[in-house]
């Protein structure tokens, strides 16, 4: 597995052609009376055309504002990806956001995952902010990684994050 910086000219929808993205999920945690709960959610996720296309542009974007956005390859063929902001957000400037972190279906519980977490930390590190800030996925196998990777629930839940997922869990992991 090669592991790199991914450009702005390479964020095309032909990077994710050997990505997929797919996850079964079919339990979730929901926010019940001040606690998490496992509850029975089932869908499918799966990213549409449409949807790479705007991922593409969003991840441009990170870019264009200095932010990263780190990649996975198996013999040229991207497998996992992580992105964070360049600029600080919270009331003290305290969080980067990592915007994405996604590893292909066929290449999960490799350490991939893993991998590009350090990757965002040591981007965050060097920009010297305090702490990274997730709105992560409610799917329990999404929470146990970044449990496992040491967040906890955000202090400052970002407004337009939780406007915008509902359902995510705003979490941060202090640096």
């Amino acid at each position: 597995m090669e592991y790199r910086n991914i450009r702005a000219e390479e964020l095309t929808d032909s990077l994710f052609a050997s990505f997929h993205r797919h996850q079964v999920v079919d339990r979730c945690l929901r926010r019940e009376n001040g606690q998490w709960v496992e509850k029975s959610a089932p869908f499918i996720d799966d990213w549409s055309r449409e949807e790479i296309a705007w991922l593409c542009r969003c991840l441009r974007r990170t870019l264009a504002g200095g932010g990263l956005v780190f990649g996975a390859f198996d013999e040229g063929r991207l497998k996992g990806f992580v992105s964070v902001e360049g600029q600080p957000v919270g009331s003290q400037k305290q969080y980067l956001d990592l915007t994405s972190l996604h590893v292909s279906e066929d290449r999960r519980r490799q350490g991939i995952g893993t991998r590009l977490f350090e990757a965002a930390k040591a981007f965050a590190r060097k920009k010297n902010t305090k702490k990274l800030y997730l709105s992560t996925h409610s799917a329990v196998q999404t929470q146990y990684f970044y449990a496992a990777m040491g967040c906890t629930d955000a202090k400052e839940p970002q407004k337009d994050h939780v406007e915008s997922e509902p359902f995510d869990r705003q979490m941060e992991y202090r640096l």
